[in-house]
Protein backbone atom coordinates (compact mmCIF):
# COMPACT_ATOMS: atom_id res chain seq x y z
CA UNK A 1 0.00 0.00 0.00
CA UNK A 2 1.29 3.45 -0.89
CA UNK A 3 2.23 5.78 1.94
CA UNK A 4 -0.27 8.64 2.19
CA UNK A 5 -1.37 11.58 4.29
CA UNK A 6 -4.99 12.60 4.73
CA UNK A 7 -6.92 15.85 5.08
CA UNK A 8 -10.65 15.42 5.90
CA UNK A 9 -13.19 17.74 4.34
CA UNK A 10 -13.62 20.84 6.49
CA UNK A 11 -17.15 21.32 5.16
CA UNK A 12 -18.49 17.81 4.52
CA UNK A 13 -21.50 17.50 2.24
CA UNK A 14 -24.00 14.71 1.61
CA UNK A 15 -22.25 13.93 -1.67
CA UNK A 16 -18.68 12.98 -0.81
CA UNK A 17 -15.88 14.40 -2.98
CA UNK A 18 -12.27 13.25 -2.86
CA UNK A 19 -9.02 14.55 -4.36
CA UNK A 20 -5.88 12.42 -4.64
CA UNK A 21 -2.56 14.28 -5.05
CA UNK A 22 0.37 12.81 -6.99
CA UNK A 23 3.69 14.66 -6.55
CA UNK A 24 6.52 15.19 -9.02
CA UNK A 25 9.92 13.53 -9.26
CA UNK A 26 12.19 14.08 -6.26
CA UNK A 27 9.36 15.17 -3.98
CA UNK A 28 7.13 13.30 -1.54
CA UNK A 29 3.60 13.24 -0.17
CA UNK A 30 4.07 16.57 1.62
CA UNK A 31 4.97 18.51 -1.54
CA UNK A 32 1.45 19.31 -2.83
CA UNK A 33 -0.31 18.89 0.50
CA UNK A 34 0.12 22.57 1.32
CA UNK A 35 -2.45 23.35 -1.39
CA UNK A 36 -5.20 21.72 0.64
CA UNK A 37 -6.43 24.92 2.28
CA UNK A 38 -6.59 26.69 -1.11
CA UNK A 39 -9.03 24.15 -2.54
CA UNK A 40 -12.74 23.58 -2.00
CA UNK A 41 -13.49 22.78 1.66
CA UNK A 42 -15.87 20.01 0.60
CA UNK A 43 -12.91 17.93 -0.60
CA UNK A 44 -11.44 15.06 1.33
CA UNK A 45 -7.79 14.97 0.26
CA UNK A 46 -5.19 12.23 0.14
CA UNK A 47 -1.60 12.86 -0.91
CA UNK A 48 0.37 9.79 -1.97
CA UNK A 49 4.10 9.03 -1.91
CA UNK A 50 5.59 7.45 -5.03
CA UNK A 51 7.02 3.94 -4.44
CA UNK A 52 10.55 4.41 -5.85
CA UNK A 53 13.36 6.33 -4.18
CA UNK A 54 14.89 8.95 -6.47
CA UNK A 55 18.69 8.99 -6.65
CA UNK A 56 18.89 12.72 -5.85
CA UNK A 57 16.43 12.52 -2.96
CA UNK A 58 12.70 12.17 -2.61
CA UNK A 59 10.66 9.70 -4.61
CA UNK A 60 9.61 8.95 -8.18
CA UNK A 61 6.71 7.15 -9.85
CA UNK A 62 8.86 5.72 -12.66
CA UNK A 63 12.04 6.24 -14.66
CA UNK A 64 11.67 9.03 -17.23
CA UNK A 65 14.19 9.05 -20.05
CA UNK A 66 15.71 12.12 -21.71
CA UNK A 67 13.65 11.62 -24.87
CA UNK A 68 10.40 11.86 -22.90
CA UNK A 69 9.65 8.14 -22.93
CA UNK A 70 8.87 6.26 -19.75
CA UNK A 71 10.13 2.99 -18.33
CA UNK A 72 6.99 0.93 -18.74
CA UNK A 73 7.77 -1.62 -15.99
CA UNK A 74 8.01 0.95 -13.17
CA UNK A 75 5.25 3.03 -14.77
CA UNK A 76 2.78 0.15 -14.80
CA UNK A 77 3.70 -0.81 -11.22
CA UNK A 78 2.95 2.70 -9.97
CA UNK A 79 -0.22 2.92 -12.03
CA UNK A 80 -1.48 -0.33 -10.53
CA UNK A 81 -0.62 0.78 -6.99
CA UNK A 82 -2.46 4.09 -7.44
CA UNK A 83 -5.49 2.29 -8.86
CA UNK A 84 -5.36 -0.08 -5.91
CA UNK A 85 -5.42 2.91 -3.56
CA UNK A 86 -8.32 4.50 -5.48
CA UNK A 87 -10.32 1.30 -5.02
CA UNK A 88 -10.05 1.64 -1.23
CA UNK A 89 -11.57 5.14 -1.24
CA UNK A 90 -15.32 5.33 -0.75
CA UNK A 91 -16.49 8.49 -2.49
CA UNK A 92 -19.09 9.84 -4.91
CA UNK A 93 -16.75 12.08 -6.90
CA UNK A 94 -13.01 11.54 -7.36
CA UNK A 95 -10.36 13.84 -8.81
CA UNK A 96 -6.65 13.28 -9.39
CA UNK A 97 -4.26 16.21 -9.08
CA UNK A 98 -0.79 15.58 -10.43
CA UNK A 99 2.25 17.80 -10.86
CA UNK A 100 4.94 16.96 -13.44
CA UNK A 101 5.54 13.21 -13.13
CA UNK A 102 2.35 13.03 -11.06
CA UNK A 103 0.48 14.68 -13.95
CA UNK A 104 1.82 12.01 -16.32
CA UNK A 105 0.45 9.34 -13.96
CA UNK A 106 -2.90 11.15 -13.71
CA UNK A 107 -3.25 11.29 -17.48
CA UNK A 108 -2.41 7.63 -17.90
CA UNK A 109 -4.86 6.41 -15.27
CA UNK A 110 -7.74 8.60 -16.46
CA UNK A 111 -7.21 7.95 -20.18
CA UNK A 112 -6.85 4.18 -19.87
CA UNK A 113 -9.56 3.61 -17.24
CA UNK A 114 -12.67 5.59 -18.24
CA UNK A 115 -14.95 6.17 -15.26
CA UNK A 116 -12.29 5.63 -12.60
CA UNK A 117 -12.39 9.34 -11.79
CA UNK A 118 -14.55 12.36 -12.55
CA UNK A 119 -11.68 14.62 -13.48
CA UNK A 120 -7.96 15.33 -13.33
CA UNK A 121 -5.80 18.38 -12.83
CA UNK A 122 -2.67 17.86 -14.91
CA UNK A 123 -0.10 20.47 -13.92
CA UNK A 124 3.17 20.84 -15.85
CA UNK A 125 2.99 17.37 -17.37
CA UNK A 126 1.99 15.47 -20.51
CA UNK A 127 0.38 12.25 -21.69
CA UNK A 128 3.13 9.98 -23.05
CA UNK A 129 2.69 9.31 -26.77
CA UNK A 130 4.23 5.84 -26.40
CA UNK A 131 1.13 4.80 -24.41
CA UNK A 132 -1.40 6.40 -26.76
CA UNK A 133 -2.45 3.00 -28.12
CA UNK A 134 -3.82 2.27 -24.65
CA UNK A 135 -5.83 5.49 -24.34
CA UNK A 136 -9.60 5.15 -24.70
CA UNK A 137 -10.20 8.66 -25.96
CA UNK A 138 -13.72 8.01 -27.27
CA UNK A 139 -14.90 6.72 -23.90
CA UNK A 140 -14.08 9.86 -21.91
CA UNK A 141 -17.26 11.85 -22.43
CA UNK A 142 -17.77 12.42 -18.69
CA UNK A 143 -14.12 13.19 -17.88
CA UNK A 144 -13.16 16.75 -16.96
CA UNK A 145 -9.54 17.80 -17.43
CA UNK A 146 -7.77 20.94 -16.22
CA UNK A 147 -4.39 21.43 -17.87
CA UNK A 148 -1.84 24.05 -16.81
CA UNK A 149 1.69 24.61 -18.08
CA UNK A 150 4.31 27.33 -17.93
CA UNK A 151 5.46 28.75 -21.25
CA UNK A 152 8.95 29.07 -19.74
CA UNK A 153 9.09 25.53 -18.30
CA UNK A 154 12.73 24.31 -18.58
CA UNK A 155 11.92 20.78 -17.34
CA UNK A 156 8.96 19.74 -19.51
CA UNK A 157 8.69 22.07 -22.50
CA UNK A 158 5.40 23.76 -23.35
CA UNK A 159 5.43 21.83 -26.65
CA UNK A 160 4.72 18.63 -24.70
CA UNK A 161 1.58 20.13 -23.17
CA UNK A 162 0.46 21.44 -26.55
CA UNK A 163 0.93 18.01 -28.14
CA UNK A 164 -1.18 16.47 -25.39
CA UNK A 165 -3.84 19.14 -25.94
CA UNK A 166 -3.94 18.24 -29.65
CA UNK A 167 -4.45 14.59 -28.72
CA UNK A 168 -7.18 15.44 -26.19
CA UNK A 169 -9.00 17.45 -28.87
CA UNK A 170 -9.72 14.07 -30.50
CA UNK A 171 -11.37 12.78 -27.33
CA UNK A 172 -14.77 13.37 -25.77
CA UNK A 173 -13.28 14.77 -22.56
CA UNK A 174 -14.14 18.28 -21.36
CA UNK A 175 -10.78 20.06 -21.38
CA UNK A 176 -9.81 23.42 -19.91
CA UNK A 177 -6.30 24.22 -21.14
CA UNK A 178 -4.29 27.13 -19.76
CA UNK A 179 -0.77 28.45 -20.26
CA UNK A 180 0.93 30.77 -17.79
CA UNK A 181 3.97 33.03 -17.70
CA UNK A 182 5.83 30.73 -15.34
CA UNK A 183 8.47 27.99 -15.24
CA UNK A 184 8.02 24.47 -13.82
CA UNK A 185 5.75 25.53 -10.99
CA UNK A 186 2.28 26.49 -9.80
CA UNK A 187 1.95 30.27 -9.59
CA UNK A 188 -0.84 32.29 -7.96
CA UNK A 189 -2.83 32.69 -11.18
CA UNK A 190 -2.67 28.97 -11.84
CA UNK A 191 -3.70 28.15 -8.27
CA UNK A 192 -6.66 30.52 -8.49
CA UNK A 193 -7.83 28.97 -11.76
CA UNK A 194 -7.39 25.47 -10.34
CA UNK A 195 -9.49 26.31 -7.29
CA UNK A 196 -12.24 27.81 -9.45
CA UNK A 197 -12.23 24.78 -11.77
CA UNK A 198 -12.55 22.36 -8.84
CA UNK A 199 -15.39 24.37 -7.30
CA UNK A 200 -17.44 24.40 -10.49
CA UNK A 201 -16.64 20.73 -11.20
CA UNK A 202 -18.01 19.40 -7.90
Amino acid sequence: MLTSIHHPASQPSESKSTLIMLHGRGADEHDLFGLKNQLDPRLEIYSLRAPFEFEWGGYAWFDLFDDGTVDEKSFIQSQNEIIGFIQTVKTDTLFLLGFSMGAIMSYSIALTHPGICSGILALSGFAPEQLEKEYKLRELQDLKIFVSHGVNDPVIPISSARSTKTMLDKSNAIVEYREYQMAHQINDNCLSDMASWVKKSL
